[in-house]
């Protein structure tokens, strides 16, 4: 083993909700000769990782990011990339699952609740009563077009892809919010956000840079959530930066 081998960081990349390993090419390209090591994961459900066999929290997600760790001979001294629900599960390893990454980047990062959560909880709730009402004999053939009008209205159209276990995990982790615990993180962390973000908004940024000690926000006008991959030269840069 050499020495560059010996002085390598080890940077654990948590993807977001529907995405997989595959979501993090470009930041692996732009990392692509330094002393960094990635390690990125298909979460349970996700890519190659089996769906789990009931529904999951946030706590089993960082419970299982753990053992895949522990598995993958990972020590606890690493750097920490979570995009999305990736960076929920990141929240809540540093604030309650006892790990201490030397560094936290956030990528559009879940985990604030708002009143708009309660659209979309009532939205899932319409979809499973919608299985009663197109059950009524003559709303049968109606059913397909009226699911897609009603996920289209509530915009729940990860709850309509998935399968009934991912249904529920998507519920669990989309309820909890992970707001009160941002005054516990003391690593230092690097947020990065795109202003025209969707679906994690550019005010939960605003909210994190606040209420996490020791953030730096940088911020990337006209991008979306996909902040990780559009943007994958200027992050590998920063993280480049904190060697």
């Amino acid at each position: 083993m050499g020495y560059s081998a010996l002085m390598s960081t080890n940077l654990l990349c948590l993807h977001g909700w529907g995405g997989s390993k595959e979501s993090f090419t470009e930041l692996r390209q732009a990392l692509k000769g330094t002393d960094i090591t990635l390690y990125t994961p298909d979460l349970p459900g996700f890519g190659d990782t089996p769906e789990p066999r009931t529904a999951m929290t946030v706590d089993g997600y960082a419970d299982w990011v753990l053992q895949y760790m522990k598995e993958q001979g990972i020590k606890k001294d690493i750097f920490l990339l979570g995009h999305s629900h990736g960076g929920r599960i990141a929240i809540k390893l540093v604030t309650e699952k006892n790990l201490e990454p030397t560094h936290l980047f956030l990528c559009a990062a879940a985990g604030i609740r708002h009143p708009r959560h309660f659209k979309r909880a009532i939205g899932l709730m319409l979809a499973k009563g919608g299985k009663v009402l197109f059950s009524i004999p003559g709303l049968k053939t109606l059913e397909p077009l009226g699911k897609k009008v009603l996920y289209k209205l509530v915009r729940v159209h990860d709850y309509e892809k998935a399968s009934d276990v991912m249904r529920k995990t998507l519920i669990k982790v989309s309820s909890e919010n992970l707001r009160p615990h941002l005054k516990d993180i003391h690593t230092p962390t690097d947020l990065f956000w795109g202003t025209d973000d969707g679906m994690t908004l550019f005010n939960d940024a605003k909210i994190m840079e606040r209420e996490i000690p020791n953030a730096i926000l940088h911020r990337y006008p006209g991008v979306r959530h996909r902040v990780h991959r559009d943007k994958a030269e200027e992050i590998a840069h920063i993280i480049q930066s904190h060697l």
